[in-house]
């Protein structure tokens, strides 16, 4: 077997595909949970603690250089070690959303397979020759 005709029979197998897409909606969803975190739940966790932004919190470890702006992005600029301890609060937040999000569709979803499996399955048919034999048997015991 060709690596060609080994590798189109790897891809074309529906776990591989199945993975694939999974992956792209994962980043897509990554992206709408950044967003919502960004956009909405931090500004509002930051108006009740004060600040606005929380991805300018910064420490300065090092001395700043003449001429550099005290803000965050000069000083990275500059070399300057800074501990970015906001943008790590936005990315501790944004994960803790996500989990969660993906903590209810898991829950959800095992939820509907529960379901599925309480359900209890059909009674399989007899085979022909059983249920010919218990008809024999049926009419021999009528008077």
């Amino acid at each position: 077997m060709s690596i060609l005709s080994e590798f189109k029979e790897f891809a074309v197998k529906g776990n591989v595909i199945d993975l694939a897409v999974g992956v792209i909606i994962g980043a897509a969803f990554g992206k709408i949970v950044d967003s919502i975190v960004a956009d909405i739940i931090m500004p509002v966790v930051g108006l009740v603690f004060g600040k606005l932004d929380f991805s300018n919190l910064y420490v300065v470890l090092g001395t700043v250089p003449a001429g550099v702006a005290n803000n965050l992005a000069d000083l990275k600029k500059a070399g300057v070690p800074v501990l970015a301890y906001g943008n790590f609060i936005t990315i501790a937040v944004n994960f803790v959303i996500l989990a969660f999000i993906i903590f209810m569709m898991v829950k959800q979803i095992n939820k509907l397979r529960k379901t599925h499996a309480e359900a209890p399955a059909a009674p399989v048919a007899p085979p022909e020759d059983i249920a010919l034999l218990r008809e024999i048997r049926d009419s021999l015991k009528r008077p």
